[in-house]
């Protein structure tokens, strides 16, 4: 095996929460008497937390505490409601099943709260990840490297043994912070093009592929 460790993003990598993210920001922008945003708005504004996901979404010149009552709003709406129609992408749960019968160890990193990350690992994942961290006080989120480090400490891994996997700029420039080989995914919440031009180390278009390069 080429990597014997493999650490996944979480949102556009695994799991396709758009809708319920989506739903989760228009909840606090509507309370708010804010306009609404689309899908198309909501995926462009993925990947560096939600607390920069509802900076994006609010009205330019929106004042600060305004900003933080819409952000409390979100996070509550999406705690309740991260479930409701979030699912894993097709074809990821058969390659978590090939890698884990197969010895690869296996966690998550994520820049989504980590009580939401800790349910969603439970609800879909637990089988297979041995780790999972979300966003925490105290810790720099991605794309600083500290929760992939923190997660390759628990793992027992060595930097030239690990693959990081995810789906934006935001993850390829944390793999490159903590120093492991990076594959992007061309199913999550960037287009092709754009991750193209980053420059990883490989591309999967599907689930499969990732198999493939963790076994050449």
């Amino acid at each position: 095996m080429r990597f014997s460790t493999l650490i996944f993003d979480l949102d556009g990598t695994l799991l396709d929460t758009l809708a319920d993210l989506h739903a989760s920001v228009n909840h606090g922008l509507r309370v708010h008497g804010l306009p609404e945003r689309s899908v198309p708005e909501v995926r462009a504004f993925l990947g560096n937390g939600i607390h920069n996901l509802i900076e994006r979404s609010v009205p330019e010149g929106t004042d600060s505490a305004q900003l933080e009552a819409v952000f409390a709003d979100f996070r509550s709406h999406y705690l309740e409601h991260s479930l409701d129609k979030t699912g894993p992408y097709p074809g990821i749960l058969p390659l978590l099943e090939r890698l884990h019968n197969a010895g690869v160890r296996m966690g998550i990193v994520s820049n989504k709260l980590d009580p939401a990350v800790q349910d969603l690992n439970r609800r879909f994942f637990a089988d297979f990840m041995q780790v999972a961290v979300g966003e925490s006080a105290g810790v720099r989120r991605k794309p600083y490297p500290d929760s992939v480090l923190e997660a390759m400490r628990r793992l027992g891994a060595t930097p030239d043994e690990t693959l990081y996997v995810g789906d934006s700029e935001v993850d390829y420039a944390t793999a490159q912070a903590a120093g492991i080989a990076c594959e992007l995914v061309l199913w999550g919440f960037r287009d092709e093009p754009e991750l193209r031009a980053l420059g990883a180390d490989f591309y999967a278009r599907t689930p499969a592929d990732i198999w493939d390069t963790v076994a050449q």
